[in-house]
């Protein structure tokens, strides 16, 4: 249990910090804030999300990696090193395979529409049965490879999720009419 100071403490204490002028604080660090776990709702009439996504053909081992075709190389490299700041995560731990195909399909419409570039979608490690990856790792990669806004995804690093996470790189969005010229 701890107990207030004596009055001579903090009487002390004062006379010892006499004269003395704080520090600027000019190099303090501005932190990010911390990026949702799940989407927000933008407007009072939600566009109905156009769930296309497959489990057709998803096999048992899931995709480390994915690039859309006619991408240079050096996009996935560079999303792998981080060059792009995640904007958003989704986290799936704990849903069926039906209500996480659901939510992320509504989470990349959102995250289009909001004009995001670089997202974390978290689904686990899976319990591994017969050396085989987690049906949630298996499938989330197999679907985030067939929606039309990825462009690339990576397993994310062992310091943001591992094999239980991708990050997701998106398509950027289209200029207005008035930028085009």
């Amino acid at each position: 249990m701890k107990t207030k100071p004596e009055q001579p403490e903090i009487d002390l204490f004062r006379q010892a910090l006499e004269g003395v002028t704080p520090l600027p604080s000019t190099d303090r660090i501005t932190l990010t804030p911390k990026p949702r776990k799940t989407p927000p709702r933008t407007s009072p009439t939600p566009t109905p999300v156009v769930d296309s996504l497959s489990d057709h053909c998803a096999g048992d081992t899931a995709l480390t990696e994915f690039l859309r075709p006619g991408l240079n190389r050096m996009t996935l490299r560079k999303l792998r090193k981080g060059a792009w700041r995640i904007q958003d995560e989704l986290d799936l731990h704990g849903l069926n395979s039906e209500e996480a195909r659901k939510l992320l399909a509504e989470f990349l419409q959102d995250a289009a529409q909001r004009g995001l570039r670089c997202i974390n979608i978290i689904h686990g490690k899976g319990w591994r049965s017969e050396g085989r990856d987690g049906i949630l790792k298996v499938l989330t990669r197999h679907w985030l490879s067939q929606h039309a806004q990825v462009l690339a995804f990576c397993e994310a690093p062992l310091n943001a999720g591992g094999g239980g996470a991708v990050w997701v790189l998106l398509k950027s969005a289209k200029p207005a009419e008035s930028d085009q010229t």
